[in-house]
């Protein structure tokens, strides 16, 4: 049975790369303006959270914050801050659990009650969504169509859940920096009380981190953007993404 299911899922691979823009994930904007675009995930978490806030807010910068459910109930006057400052509240889970893990009714259920929830705390609509870790079947994609949001993956990564040289974690960054590209950051660390054990968080100035990357960015004359303040200068590019 495994092996039928394995080559159904190859033969299918040319179906969905032909019709990526009707199964696939936001992975970039397509855009003419120099910005890249902000992400975090993993938050509200104390200290990261604030000095990103902090960063953003004197750069004049917006951002897109994935946000664990399970966070934002510990933390919900930070959750506040974020909505405050007017940046772009998303979801990235009930918890931090892969989706895959999960049925198709699971994963749909799942997705409708962060949603709600989500909605609740922040009083505005909810859009997009992340799937922990970017783990996602067609399956898991198509549940979470069904609660009506839409996966947001990456093209860049400043790898700040990895214990490293912050030069280092600039460099990557900057490795897929260019016009219309989602920049994948964290503002926290998921750990158990999130549903998984990720190891201990990496140490590392989060704020700082934000700096240095905008500093970047400016040298190759790239500004910074929320995904929604992206999108009313561009349009969304979309491809088949799934990773179990």
């Amino acid at each position: 049975m495994k092996h039928l299911a394995r080559v159904v899922v190859r033969a299918a691979k040319p179906l969905i790369r032909a019709h990526s823009g009707f199964v696939g994930s936001v992975v970039a904007v397509d855009t003419a303006v120099r910005n890249i675009v902000l992400t975090y995930d993993d938050g509200p978490e104390p200290g990261g959270t604030d000095s990103i806030l902090k960063v953003l807010d004197e750069r004049q910068l917006s951002a897109t914050f994935f946000v664990l459910l399970s966070r934002a109930r510990r933390h919900p006057g930070l959750l506040g801050e974020v909505a405050a400052a007017g940046h772009e509240i998303a979801l990235h889970g009930l918890d931090h659990r892969r989706l895959t893990g999960f049925s198709f009714r699971e994963v749909a259920q799942r997705t409708r009650d962060g949603r709600a929830e989500l909605e609740d705390l922040i009083g505005s609509r909810v859009e997009w969504v992340r799937p922990p870790y970017g783990r996602q079947t067609l399956a898991s994609w198509r549940a979470v169509q069904s609660a009506g949001l839409m996966p947001v993956m990456w093209g860049a990564t400043s790898w700040d859940s990895r214990e490293m040289p912050q030069s280092d974690r600039i460099r990557k960054a900057m490795t897929g920096a260019v016009p219309g590209a989602i920049l994948l950051s964290h503002d926290g660390h998921a750990g158990p009380a999130d549903g998984v054990d990720d190891g201990p968080s990496p140490s590392l100035d989060r704020g700082k981190l934000t700096a240095g990357i905008v500093d970047a960015c400016e040298d190759r004359g790239l500004g910074a953007w929320s995904l929604r303040d992206s999108l009313q200068h561009g349009t969304p590019v979309r491809a088949a993404w799934f990773k179990k």
